[in-house]
């Protein structure tokens, strides 16, 4: 299944569809953040997928209702399942009781993959979310839907949190043509964080109170009938069974969820040789860790940049960085050149995002109040998040489908504007990214400013009548995402104004200046960093010496 997903690495900039091959979460307990929320982040990345919010009405359904399935990678139809009779509000991947589900992808052994089950991993997600007023009861419709129905999809680890409390599970399937899937669930302990990007997470399991850590009764006894676990039911290692380690799972999956607990957990760097990949017998990375200081939502949502800056895999120092010390590189993931096979780093913080979240929920406020999800497109370092509440009953149109699609562009759509962006960001970064660290950064401030003001208003309204705070808060959501849009448009036009022809026009707090005649300032000739210089004059000697007099 590895050589699966290093074949799958390289056909992601050929494919449009949605995929969860290089996911990221990170998961914040109630009692692990600044303010008791609960928080979940998710980066959907897949080069050429279009990003957009999805959003599910509620609805109340006679019986006998149906509900069509389509694949969420392919949206080819699969089959129906019967409706639930009443469905919730879902924005995103947060629904109406602020229960947030997110994923991402681990694989897993080739041979328990079973394509002819109806519910694949974004079907799960989605279905969950319409029938879910709580993350336990959602583990139990997405277990009980691949009991009845076949899952079709590779591993998948899982996020489901509420206001209370987050788990982390993780689902395998059992083979062609076998219904069903094998999985647990552990509960994430209210003062802890927790992350996954890619590799199965969860190891040895039953030492879990019962209470805190749920599976499928056949866990076990379903690896032995398959001559994969022979050792006692209290040793079995759900990752080691079902996903062992390899050099990609650690150095392209692990290592994110190391550059995210080194940024709150103390000794993180005994974990450096395993997370690289330099040592796969190596103890792993607990499932879960105290942090050294409580977590705020800007706290994570700066972990969904970070690109191991100041780390051993620090990419901005090499020559792959180029002139202006990009953080970015071309795919594939793995590449060979001259009968060697290599590799690039992958931090969180990609190019390939198509979106990224981060959801705040909170038990302190009502449910169409406290749940919020910060919602940016494309690349998580070059977007800014917006906040749209999850009681909301219409999206911004900018997050739309209806906005442009992946071979469309259109200066209404969030995706599109934000790429543009950081397109023109990407190539000259150390010079132009500043720019946008300033205008995100100011722009991101402003929102957490005013949401105190904003949730007031809104708890307001609510006591007098719950549809005028949803009112309230709909438009509220629309208006800031229509800012961001605003002034991302601003940025692309400063950005093309004082960087044009590799000259950089001066300006201050974004004003250029101007001669006492009216005409732009004089440009400065800004050059190569010294480091390019050297270089140019280590590889070609003295060819651009210019001659001394005679």
């Amino acid at each position: 299944m590895r050589s699966m997903r290093l074949l799958f690495c390289t056909m992601l900039a050929a494919t449009t569809v949605l995929s969860s091959w290089a996911c990221t979460n990170i998961i914040v307990g109630k009692k692990a953040s600044v303010d008791g929320s609960v928080l979940v982040s998710y980066s959907a990345d897949s080069y050429g997928c279009y990003g957009v919010m999805q959003h599910f009405a509620p609805g109340c359904h006679p019986q006998g209702s149906v509900r069509p399935v389509y694949d969420w990678e392919t949206n080819a139809y699969k089959g129906t399942i019967p409706e639930a009779p009443v469905t919730y509000n879902v924005v995103g991947n947060m629904n109406e009781h602020q229960v947030t589900i997110a994923e991402t992808t681990f694989g897993g052994r080739e041979e328990l993959v079973d394509t002819t089950g109806l519910l694949d991993y974004g079907s799960l997600i989605y279905i969950a979310l319409q029938r879910s007023r709580t993350a336990r009861e959602a583990i139990d419709v997405m277990t009980s839907l691949v009991e009845e129905y076949g899952y079709c999809s590779e591993g998948e680890t899982f996020t489901l949190a509420d206001p209370q409390e987050a788990w982390i599970m993780e689902m395998v399937g059992k083979g062609p043509g076998v219904k069903g899937a094998v999985w647990v669930a552990v509960r994430i302990p209210d003062d802890c964080v927790c992350a996954h990007a890619n590799q199965s997470r969860i190891h040895r399991f039953m030492h879990y109170d019962k209470k805190e850590c749920l599976f499928a009764k056949d866990v076990v006894s379903f690896a032995r009938s398959k001559g994969l676990y022979k050792g006692k039911d209290k040793d079995f290692d759900f990752a080691a069974t079902y996903c062992p380690i390899d050099f990609s799972g650690a150095r392209a999956c692990e290592a994110r969820v190391w550059g995210f607990y080194r940024l709150c957990v103390d000794g993180m760097d005994r974990y450096f040789e395993y997370a690289s990949g330099k040592d796969l017998t190596a103890t792993p990375m607990d499932l879960f860790y105290r942090p050294n200081k409580q977590l705020s939502v800007q706290d994570v949502q700066a972990a969904m940049r970070d690109q191991y800056e100041g780390t051993p895999l620090d990419m901005t120092h090499d020559a792959g960085a180029g002139v202006y010390q990009s953080p970015y590189r071309p795919r594939p993931l793995f590449w060979e050149h001259e009968g060697k096979k290599y590799f690039n780093e992958r931090p969180i913080g990609t190019q390939q995002s198509s979106f990224t979240f981060v959801a705040q929920m909170r038990a302190s406020l009502p449910d169409a109040i406290g749940g919020v999800l910060w919602f940016a497109n494309d690349d998580s370092k070059t977007s800014a998040y917006t906040p749209v509440y999850c009681c909301v009953d219409t999206i911004p149109a900018c997050y739309t489908k209806t906005s442009g699609d992946d071979v469309s562009f259109s200066f209404k759509s969030a995706f599109w504007m934000c790429n543009w962006v950081a397109n023109m960001v990407y190539p000259r970064f150390s010079l132009l990214y500043p720019d946008l660290e300033k205008r995100r950064t100011a722009l991101e401030k402003s929102f957490f400013n005013q949401q105190q003001e904003v949730e007031a208003k809104a708890l307001q309204l609510y006591g007098q009548d719950s549809k005028k705070a949803v009112a309230y808060l709909t438009d509220y959501s629309t208006a800031m995402a229509d800012r961001m849009m605003e002034e991302w448009m601003q940025l692309a036009q400063f950005l093309i104004v004082k960087y044009n022809d590799n000259v950089v026009k001066p300006e201050t707090d974004g004003v250029f200046l101007r001669t006492k005649d009216g005409l732009g300032a004089k440009v400065q000739s800004v050059g190569y960093p010294k480091a390019t210089y050297d270089r140019i004059i280590k590889e070609t000697d003295d060819r651009f010496l210019v001659p001394t007099a005679q």
